[in-house]
């Protein structure tokens, strides 16, 4: 009987690994925080010394919109819009923070053992076992 990954490496190594992963990585990004400051007033790019807010960039996507519904084969309004909403997730990608929760050592040590000891598990259960080959 062929294991994980077709080699006769071990399922049990394999479902526990997967298991201890999906746990560890669970537990890990659950204690992270994310945090965003993004607003038509806020600052995403700077031209020249001036900052270009986010409302400013609805500017030429507004633009861009009426020339689409004007003409849908207006090459400078696909580009206005697409620029502008790719500027604009830019912006909001980022303003975004991320932090970690406080907790003791211990929480944090259990999280990375049971996500990257599951991880290694998992990736030595595709390996094929010595002893049944």
């Amino acid at each position: 009987m062929k294991g994980a990954g077709g080699t006769p490496g071990g399922i049990l190594q394999f479902l526990a690994g997967l298991i201890m992963m999906c746990g560890g990585f669970y537990l890990l990004f659950n204690s992270i925080l994310v945090n965003a400051r993004f607003g038509f007033g806020y600052r995403v790019f700077s031209a020249g010394g001036y900052g270009i807010t986010s409302g400013m960039i609805m500017i030429p996507f507004l633009f861009g919109v009426a020339m689409i519904f004007y003409n849908s084969k207006s090459f400078l309004g696909w580009v206005l819009s697409v620029g502008s909403l790719a500027c604009l997730l830019f912006g909001v990608l980022a303003s975004v923070n991320f932090s970690m929760r406080t907790m003791p050592a211990f929480d944090l040590i259990v999280m990375l053992v049971l996500a990257f000891g599951g991880l290694g598990l998992l990736f030595k259960s595709f390996q094929a076992d010595a002893t049944k080959a």
